[in-house]
């Protein structure tokens, strides 16, 4: 569409299909021909609390815990798939974000916003509670994000993480990206080309809080592994973080391992996307933008209405503060993510 970012439109969907980011202290793949292993199971198999829109990466994480203990986090794919278009099948680099875009999505009026509140019914899963000791850096409450450029509900989850995220500080270096169509071995995604950003080389202020994002893997298909090509890893610190939050008892153990993963300061956690990928399905970057500001939409219900629940477990983090953020509307929200 004009005006949209055209770098990553010929060559098709960019990263974020949750399929399995290849942890570099892997020896191998874990599937057959060097792909991960997913799942041919129908439908992704709801989870208790109402999330049934997730994906899970299969691989080992080798940390360390305290001091000598090693856990291994399991993270296998489980997802329906879709077949991608012929002219979608290939994946294509970020591109920049246009800046009336940019303003669009980081700066949805307030009114929009509490107008949305819990999304209606479009949000399928909220933060859950967790305990452990206050997750912090440079002294602020800290969020952490794991995901992948391939995967279609880490794709989804950006677009409500930047909303939120916009009420609290400003982004530098955000592109947008399409998740991906098809894996290293030629085996088809959920959800294709789905239109998004990608926090990989993206850089974030506030003076509330600090946001710690990790994008594992590419949407660059990598026939070598049958996967993605490797982008970035997480610290044995946040691999610990992912060991400890995205397992029991906070998901069933058969759900071990999802993305995405927000830790919101080790009080709350998302594991999976909190609404539908399907809502963006064939939508341009400037479409879901304007959509942002109609609170009617099917867009602004899944996106903004996922974003107050972030906002409202952020705000549970700042002690709702800004008060332009953490509004009468959020902290009902954040009552019920207290209870």
């Amino acid at each position: 569409m004009e005006g949209d970012p055209q770098p990553g439109d010929p060559q098709g969907p960019g990263p974020d299909h949750a399929d399995a980011p290849q942890w570099p202290e892997m020896a191998g793949p874990t599937g057959m021909d060097g792909a991960w292993p997913v799942a041919a199971s129908g439908e992704p198999p709801a989870r208790s609390g109402g999330q049934p829109w997730r994906i899970f990466v299969a691989a080992g994480i080798v940390i360390v815990v305290v001091a000598i203990a090693l856990t291994f986090v399991l993270i296998k794919a489980n997802t329906k798939t879709t077949s991608p278009s012929a002219s979608s099948a290939s994946n294509g680099h970020s591109g920049v974000a246009p800046a009336a875009v940019m303003g669009q999505v980081t700066t949805v009026p307030v009114s929009a916003l509490d107008a949305v509140g819990d999304g209606g019914g479009a949000v399928t899963a909220k933060p859950v509670k967790v305990t452990g000791t206050a997750l912090t850096l440079n002294g602020k409450p800290e969020m952490f994000y794991l995901g992948s450029e391939f995967c279609p509900f880490c794709a989804a989850e950006r677009w409500a993480m930047i909303v939120a995220l916009g009420r609290f500080g400003t982004f530098s270096g955000l592109a947008t990206i399409r998740s991906a169509a098809a894996d290293g071995a030629g085996n088809p995604e959920p959800y294709p080309n789905t239109a998004t950003w990608t926090f990989a080389k993206a850089s974030y202020s506030s003076p509330y809080l600090a946001f710690t994002p990790v994008e594992n893997l590419s949407n660059i298909p990598d026939p070598s592994t049958g996967g993605y090509t490797t982008l970035q890893t997480p610290t044995a610190a946040q691999a610990a973080l992912v060991a400890k939050y995205d397992a029991p008892p906070y998901v069933p153990a058969a759900d071990s391992g999802a993305i995405p993963f927000i830790d919101f300061g080790n009080e709350y956690a998302i594991i999976g996307a909190s609404y539908s990928p399907q809502v963006l399905a064939g939508l341009s970057w400037s479409q879901v933008a304007a959509d942002l500001s109609s609170p009617n939409s099917q867009v602004a219900m899944g996106i903004d209405g996922t974003a107050n629940y972030i906002t409202a477990a952020i705000c549970a983090m700042t002690g709702n503060q800004p008060a332009s953020a953490c509004t009468a509307t959020v902290r009902s929200l954040e009552t019920q993510l207290k209870s």
